[in-house]
């Protein structure tokens, strides 16, 4: 009997806790989320380019939010190369 009044105690208290965190996100007042809004016009992560060196074996340069990133993928994982500022890459000329 001592352990299910238990149990109910801790099913209430959880209830209790989600419905405080729904009506707190409801009324604009808690943010589960902690990301940074993406400015208007200009996604916050973009693949520039992607280089495959074997099949198992590639670069990637990323732009995040203001800076570049050079990731090397592998089979045993990711590993960043190389990172710096952001700048802005010129136009590839058009073929004709």
């Amino acid at each position: 009997m001592e352990w299910t009044e238990q149990l109910l105690a801790v099913i209430v208290v959880l209830g209790l806790l989600c419905g405080s965190l729904w009506f707190l996100k409801r009324k604009g007042w808690a943010r589960t989320s902690f990301r940074r809004p993406a400015r208007a016009g200009q996604p916050r992560l973009e693949v520039i380019d992607r280089l495959a060196l074997t099949p198992q074996h590639s670069l990637h340069l990323v732009r995040v939010a203001d800076r570049t990133l050079l990731v090397g993928l592998s089979p045993q994982g990711c590993s960043l190369l190389e990172s710096g500022p952001s700048v802005a890459l010129p136009a590839a000329p058009m073929e004709s």
